[in-house]
Order: C-alpha cells, then sequence, then structure tokens
C-alpha cells in the first residue's frame, strides 16, 4: 500500500499475501476483469436459471426475544416445493436487520414479485436508457432495481429458492419491534449477536450465517461481524461506513443537512404498524407493549439534535465516544467481507475505507466502487463492462463461504472500481499502481479557464512569487451542485447536469485553480489533502472544497471533495495518513470540543482540508481544478453558536510564498 501512519507512530502491521492461500481454483477467471469473466457467467446463470425450490414460503410474525426482555419482531423466508410445503432440510442462513420497518420490506417484495407488475418494473428498469438526455438522473436511479441491491437489502426470493433461509429483523425500537431505538448502539449491537445465536439453533438452519445488508443494515452486519461469532461465515456489505462522524455526521465539524432528515423518517416509519401481524399483535399484547415503547422514545435522538444544533452543548455535535461505540471495528472481522460504495456515496470515505483496514489477505475481502452515490448503488452493474448484479455476486459470494462452493469468488477483483472518467477496471490495490506523491500549488496567475469563478488561479509546480489575498463570501450556489446530490442520497440528480456533471454554476461562487492541461492519460487514485492558508475577519470560518476535472469544453465534473471549519484545524498526527515520502495525505482532525482553536481575526492560519479518497483518469486534453468555497450548503451546516461567530465575515485565502497553499495527491506522470 502507499499509505502509512505518521512515521513516529505508526504500528507494525502484517503484510497480506497477494493472492488467497486456497487450493487451486478450476474456473476461467480473467485476472483483472470487473465482469467476472467466464465465472461471472455462471453466476448469473445460476441466479437467473432455474432454483432447486419453486416456491418460497413467508413467516412474517416470528418474535426473538432478546436478553433483556425485549421482543424483536422478524420475517423468515424458507424454501419450498411446487405445493408450497415448506422444505424442511436445514439450510444457512442470511439475516438483514435493519430499521426501515418489514411493513415497507413487505410492500417492496409484494410489488417487485406481483405477476404483472413485478415483470414489468424489472423489464423496464433493465432496458430504459435515458443516457445523454434531461431524464438521464431519473434513469440513473431506476436502473438500480436491475442491478440487483434490493435483493441485497430486502427479501430475496432468488436466493432462498437456491437452498438458504432469510431472516430479516426490525431494529429495537423500529418496526414492529419492542424497546427504544439506540441508532447502532451497544444494546442494539448485542441484539445482533443474540440474533445470530437464535438463528443458527433453528431446526431449520444448519448453524451456519451470513449476513447482508444496504446502508444501515451493511454498518449493522460490520458491528455483528468485529463481535467474531463463530457462526458467521461472511458478510456482504452493500455501503456500510466505519467513521460515522467524518463520513456524514459532522464532516470537518459541520453537520450534514441528511442526518436530521433521515433520523425524521425513521422515526416516522417506527410508528407505522405492520398490517401483515396488527390483528394478532392486538390480540396477543404485542401492540400495547409496542405502543408503550414507541411514547416512551417518540422522535428519537430529535430533541438532542436540534438541542445540539442550536447551543452545541450535545456532545453528538463533537466526536465524542457516543460515536466510538457505534463504528464498526473493522480490523477485528475475521469473516469473509465483500463490499460495495461508490465515490460520491453518503459514506464516501468508507468506500475503500472499510476494504483498507479488513486485516485478511485479498480474495477474502474484496471491495466494488462505483462512481455514483447512496441511492443508485448497482445502476449499471450487470452491463457488458460492469460487475455482475449485486444480487449475482451476493449469492456467489455465500455460496463459496457457507456453502463450500469452489465458484472462483475469491478471485475476482479483489480491487474492482469505475475509474472516474474511465472504465471499470479490477486490480490487486488501491491507490492503484502508477501513481506517486505529487504536489500542486495554488497560485494567482489566470489560467484562463475559469473565468465565471470569483477568482481564475492556476494550479501548478511552483508555489506564488509574490504574496497576494483572494476574497470570497459564501453563497447558497451550493443548493444547486454535486454535493446538493450527495447530501440527498442521490435523489436530485434527476434535476439536471448542474447537480451531477457539471460544477460551473456552483463555480460562480469559488476560487479555482486549474493545471494546464494533461498530454497523456493520468491516473489518479487514493487520498488527498489540500493545504490552505486562510483568514477571516470574523473567529469562525468555513471551508468547503472540491477537486475537478476540466474537460476541453469547459465542463468541470466533480471528482472529491471535502471541508473543514477553522476552529477544528487541529490535527492527531498519530492517525492522519501520509505517502511513502512523508507528504500528508489525509488529515484526521479532532473535531472535539476540547481541541477546537481559537481563530484570530484578520490573521492567517494554516488548515488541512483532508478530501474523500478517489480514483480517476485525466484524459488527454483535460485538466485538474481545486475549487475553493466559502461554504456549501446543505452539504457543511454550521452550529448557531458558530455561526455567530462567523457572522459578517469576509474570508480570504491568502497566497504566499513562505506560506504556501497546495494539494497533494497521488497521480500519474501526466501531472508531475
Amino acid at each position: 500500500m502507499t499509505y502509512q501512519l505518521d512515521p513516529a507512530e505508526r504500528r507494525a502491521r502484517p503484510v497480506p499475501s497477494r493472492r488467497p492461500t486456497e487450493a487451486p481454483h478450476f474456473g476461467t477467471l480473467p485476472l483483472g476483469d470487473p465482469t467476472g469473466g467466464a465465472d461471472g457467467i455462471r453466476w448469473r446463470e445460476q441466479v437467473d436459471g432455474k432454483q432447486l425450490y419453486p416456491r418460497v414460503v413467508i413467516d412474517r410474525d416470528v418474535s426473538i426475544t432478546m436478553t433483556d426482555g425485549v421482543v424483536l419482531r422478524a420475517t423468515v423466508i424458507r424454501p419450498a416445493n411446487r405445493f408450497g410445503q415448506t422444505v424442511l432440510t436445514p439450510y444457512p442462513a442470511i439475516i438483514n436487520i435493519n430499521p426501515y420497518n418489514r411493513a415497507a420490506i413487505d410492500f417492496v417484495d409484494q410489488a417487485l414479485h406481483a405477476p404483472v407488475l413485478g415483470k414489468a418494473l424489472h423489464t423496464a428498469s433493465a432496458s430504459i436508457d435515458a443516457t445523454g438526455t434531461a431524464l438521464e438522473g431519473l434513469t440513473t436511479l431506476t436502473q438500480t432495481l436491475s442491478g440487483g441491491v434490493f435483493d441485497v437489502f430486502g427479501i430475496n426470493r432468488n436466493l432462498v429458492r437456491s437452498g438458504y433461509v432469510q431472516v430479516v429483523v426490525d431494529v429495537r425500537g423500529t418496526g414492529a419491534s419492542h424497546g427504544k431505538w439506540q441508532i447502532l448502539g451497544p444494546r442494539e449491537q448485542q441484539d445482533s449477536v443474540e440474533i445470530i445465536d437464535w438463528v443458527s439453533e433453528q431446526e431449520w438452519c444448519d448453524g451456519t450465517v451470513g449476513l447482508a445488508g444496504w446502508s444501515y443494515s451493511a454498518i449493522s452486519s460490520l458491528q455483528a461481524a468485529d463481535k467474531r461469532p463463530a457462526q458467521l461465515k461472511a458478510v456482504f456489505a452493500v455501503e456500510g461506513c466505519d467513521d460515522i462522524v467524518r463520513d456524514i455526521y459532522i464532516t470537518g465539524g459541520m453537520p450534514s443537512a441528511f442526518i436530521p432528515v433521515w433520523l425524521s423518517a425513521v422515526n416516522m416509519l417506527k410508528w407505522v404498524p405492520n398490517p401483515a401481524n396488527i390483528i394478532r399483535d392486538i390480540t396477543s399484547g404485542h401492540a400495547l407493549k409496542w405502543a408503550i415503547d414507541r411514547v416512551k422514545s417518540p422522535a428519537t435522538e430529535i430533541p438532542s439534535l436540534l438541542w445540539g444544533f442550536l447551543t452545541a452543548r450535545d456532545p453528538r455535535i463533537f466526536d465524542d465516544p457516543y460515536f466510538d461505540e457505534r463504528d464498526p471495528v473493522v480490523d477485528r472481522i475475521e469473516a469473509p467481507t465483500f463490499t460495495v460504495g461508490a465515490w460520491h456515496d453518503l459514506f464516501g470515505r468508507s468506500a475503500t475505507g472499510v476494504y483498507e483496514r479488513l486485516d485478511m489477505e485479498p480474495g477474502r475481502k474484496q471491495m466494488i466502487v462505483g462512481d455514483g452515490y447512496h441511492l443508485d448503488v448497482g445502476s449499471g452493474y450487470g452491463g457488458k463492462f460492469a460487475p455482475p448484479r449485486l444480487d449475482v455476486l451476493e449469492r456467489a459470494w455465500f455460496d463459496r463461504w457457507l456453502k463450500g462452493h469452489r465458484n472462483g469468488v475469491e478471485f475476482y477483483g479483489p480491487v474492482t472500481m469505475l475509474q472516474q472518467g474511465g472504465a471499470w477496471t479490477a486490480g490487486q490495490d488501491f491507490p492503484r499502481p502508477g501513481v506517486a506523491p505529487t504536489r500542486l500549488y495554488l497560485t494567482p496567475d489566470a489560467s484562463s479557464t475559469a473565468d465565471h469563478a470569483v477568482h481564475d488561479g492556476t494550479l501548478g509546480s511552483a508555489p506564488a512569487q509574490d504574496v497576494s489575498s483572494l476574497h470570497i463570501r459564501p453563497d447558497t450556489r451550493g443548493l444547486r451542485s454535486r454535493d446538493m446530490t450527495q447530501v440527498t442520497a442521490g435523489a436530485t440528480m434527476i434535476l439536471g447536469a448542474d447537480y451531477a456533471k457539471d460544477a460551473r454554476f456552483q463555480e460562480r461562487g469559488a476560487l479555482s485553480f486549474t493545471t494546464a492541461p494533461v498530454l497523456e492519460a493520468t491516473p489518479v487514485s487514493g487520498a488527498m489533502n489540500l493545504r490552505l492558508n486562510v483568514a477571516t475577519t470574523a473567529h469562525e470560518a468555513i471551508w468547503a472544497v472540491t477537486v475537478n476535472d476540466v474537460a476541453p469544453d469547459g465542463t468541470s465534473t466533480v471528482l472529491t471533495n471535502g471541508a473543514l471549519s477553522a476552529s477544528n484545524r487541529a490535527l492527531d498526527r498519530s492517525k492522519s495518513t501520509y505517502a511513502t515520502d512523508g507528504s500528508l495525505l489525509s488529515a484526521h482532525h479532532y473535531l472535539s470540543r476540547k481541541r477546537k482553536l481559537p481563530v484570530p481575526a484578520d490573521e492567517p492560519v494554516r488548515i488541512d482540508v483532508d478530501l474523500v479518497p478517489t480514483d480517476a483518469v485525466l484524459q488527454p486534453g483535460h485538466r485538474l481544478r481545486v475549487d475553493v468555497y466559502a461554504a456549501s450548503l446543505p452539504r457543511y451546516l454550521t452550529v448557531v453558536p458558530d455561526l455567530i461567530k462567523a457572522r459578517g465575515r469576509k474570508q480570504r485565502l491568502v497566497l504566499d510564498p513562505e506560506h504556501p497553499s497546495y494539494l497533494t495527491l497521488l497521480a500519474g506522470d501526466g501531472l508531475r
């Protein structure tokens, strides 16, 4: 790997072998083929062909009692013969644990398997392609259905018919389960372990278990895996997270607009009774206990979130032990783990971070990262040059590790990425080979490519020769940007190119710095850091940054982003990452109340803005651009006390040869 910890404090870690230490594989998977080659074709044929059993039996009224007495409610899906009789043979069980109410999951399942509607939805999702039209964003979203993610998220009937049992559980305090929702807290994690124990002891389970999920249920799966339950044999996690604080809760010390919207949605869903068993719940007393628990916690975490935003006196506005308890300890996981992410996902840092922290050899760990957001994961999968569908990969993964099938999935990837500006690739490493530490300086000289910006500067190999100050004010153009689409999980991509493909509208409020065009295809891969010398007239400042690929026609496409409030600039060097030459690549800020630093008025300070790791290629004639903003609403919000400190501020970037501002990244020769 190119990354290392601070040389003074890094821990020695074993170097993983490049290939799994398994017996020889008998398939014909070509090295580096993101489609899976001949093996991928076989995996798809197994999923799309005739299954071992023709039907399933679904029991939507299962109760699981935890050791503290709280009753969780679950759905159990088992294979059945053509007469609808439950198969008695025990099989491996796949567990999904999520807070989104099994009633909603049931609705999706029934819609997708309705005789006419289901087939029509799948056909439309797979066949309609509006690329290049005003409906391109909508098409991208709808193609998630044909990409297979809903099979991973909800009821996967096809998987069950192939010889599995599936168990879908409402998280405590959500759906029909009793208790108080903890939002991934310690008791909820204990529930996951107890669910695994309960499932493995049932007569319909052969004692082996897999965990699967998308988003929250992916995080829950990683949390359970770090407890190392003996029955757990594999994990398939789509868009999970291992650092909730820096990914989404308070990126750069600033809350995200996504969190209150998401919390409100889950809190509303937890009040919806499950119609599949509401009558039985009323007669059995389940409904009364459910209602009492909901009244005790009607809007979990909403009051504390509001109080923290207004006063900054709640610990959850800072990096706090509250979050440490909730982040999966990924390097403890021993079960083979397949992770799926996206460069512009809500959990962008975790797309590659989880894979890097898994302490096992490649093959037992796999990573796919696409060029998308949270809601469109899997869109385009199954295409001619793309990875197999997510339901196909899930089946292959569990067949290999739960059933021992020698299907070659451990030889897939293990690092499969959609290179922004390029194509799908498969290889052994992230960052990819062929990149080296590169430093590009921000200078005031015009690049003649960004006349629409507040300032058109240059990004080059030498620092500025004279001191100059570039002034910038916050604006609301972030409402129409890729930042907006990221914070809405991808929903606003349907509104057009300004929200996903072209940043020039947002750049009207930016200080832009652009390189000369590259003469050859130039890869950019891994983490990157932007060091800025900045000042403000107030006692707080908000800085938001994007790094863009600029095409010859001027289209500016965001590759990665980051942000930092000036008071949170204190750097934890022991957790920051450095290139082999000692250059800072990823800044880890404390983001705690105790480590906030004063922001002196009109006195320059140095900040390091950590940017989400990415993988891209600049095609010949393209340029790299850094955009610096004084804000990006609603991606990054400011708590009221900090907003008061920043009121009336005028921010400026000070380009000083003695204290240069520069981008550090891993890039190919074309930028060096």
